[in-house]
């Protein structure tokens, strides 16, 4: 067999993508057609950046969903013959099979580990965000609101933390020699407890003049999210439902660590700025609660602010462990993410670009749609 063109390498990349397509269409059809009803993010189909800002990081998520059926082979098989191939070589063998974007170094289909990679990376980068936001949240909230030594306290831990430059912070908090030392489990035990203890308030607050109803979901956040706490924190899960091996472990709690005292910072500003409003005045005079307040009056007028940033850290996230990755550390070596991908191709970059070239634009992409999807949700959210 011949090698491919690009223009059929791009034809049949097109077509490994089909439940790509397929999703992206669905999301947007229907997205703009309820568009009115969906609040803030049917709003974000009125501005032409966000909608493609939206678009390429939907692209990454679906490509992640789906990556079993995009990819053409296994991203860890190392194939005879294809060390180093160029774009579109076919593979020995196989009638119709092609490395569509090469080989790397040890013969393994670059197109593949790049998928793949996109599912690697999203597994990560959100989740771990959204649990530095759950410890951000549930600190910062009462230290703008109450101030005095609460305030003073938790926030001299943020600044001490933040004192620290990122990437030695992260890569201290990496290593393999750290998980030696119990410190990923310990700082896993106290930040993972967080998302436990928002929602155990928060439903609280919310129905504590319903006890049926207060009971009931107070006892629904208990069980799973103690269940999840358990495995996540200790591995300890019976039933092993929810487990992260070391590595994972590492990664994961360094990005909340790092990320929690900013998003701290920046909550604690803006219950500062809301508190003085009239309708916390209102709250307070019809004699709800400081937690009612915090949770169901303030948070939810500064939701704008809290969507953009978030959009944005998973974009800094992203390149954090990118970044990790390149150096070697964090998630196993084989691991098909883009960081560690980028690494193995830099060593012939002059000769063979492809397999280091390939991840980075990938990499590239999925920040600037983030990066796209917020500016697009600032817009509307100053609207709002």
């Amino acid at each position: 067999m011949d090698e491919l063109s690009w223009g059929q390498i791009l034809a049949r990349m097109a077509w490994q993508f089909w439940p790509v397509w397929i999703a992206l269409a669905a999301t947007f059809a229907l997205s703009i057609t309820f568009r009115r009803r969906l609040g803030l993010y049917g709003k974000l189909f009125d501005s032409p950046i966000g909608m493609v800002g939206f678009g390429i990081v939907m692209f990454w998520v679906f490509t992640a969903l789906f990556a079993d059926l995009i990819i053409t082979f296994d991203p860890l098989a190392q194939l005879s013959g294809l060390k180093n191939k160029l774009p579109g070589t076919p593979v020995p063998g196989v009638d119709g099979a092609y490395y569509l974007l090469g080989g790397d170094s040890l013969a393994r289909d670059v197109f593949s580990r790049m998928v793949m990679g996109a599912r690697r990376v999203l597994a990560i980068a959100p989740a771990a965000t959204t649990f530095a936001f759950m410890v951000g949240i549930t600190l910062g909230l009462p230290a703008g609101y109450f101030g005095g030594k609460l305030d003073t306290a938790i926030s001299f831990l943020a600044n001490l933390v933040l004192a620290f430059p990122v990437i030695l912070l992260f890569y201290l908090l990496v290593t393999p020699e750290i998980r030696v030392t119990g410190i990923p489990v310990i700082l896993a035990a106290v930040l993972f407890i967080f998302p436990v203890i928002f929602f155990t308030v928060l439903w609280n607050s919310r129905y504590f003049t319903d006890p049926k109803r207060r009971n009931l979901y107070v006892g629904i956040t208990l069980v799973l999210g103690l269940w999840a706490y358990s495995g996540l924190a200790f591995n300890a899960d019976p039933l092993g439902v929810w487990s992260m091996d070391p590595n994972l472990l590492n990664v994961f709690v360094s990005v909340v660590f790092v990320n929690a005292p900013t998003v701290f910072r920046i909550v604690r500003g803006i219950v500062m700025d809301l508190k003085a409003r009239d309708y916390v005045a209102a709250g307070q005079t019809r004699g709800e609660g400081p937690w009612y307040i915090m949770l169901w009056e303030i948070l939810p007028n500064a939701r704008g602010p809290l969507i953009v940033d978030f959009c944005l850290r998973i974009g800094y996230t992203t390149i954090l462990l990118g970044t990790l990755g390149f150096f070697g550390l964090g998630v196993s070596p084989e691991s098909p993410d883009w960081g560690s991908t980028i690494d193995d191709g830099r060593r012939l970059l002059a000769i063979y670009p492809h397999p280091a070239i390939v991840p980075a634009l990938a990499l590239m992409s999925l920040v600037l749609g983030l990066n796209l999807l917020a500016d697009g949700l600032r817009e509307e959210s100053l609207r709002d």
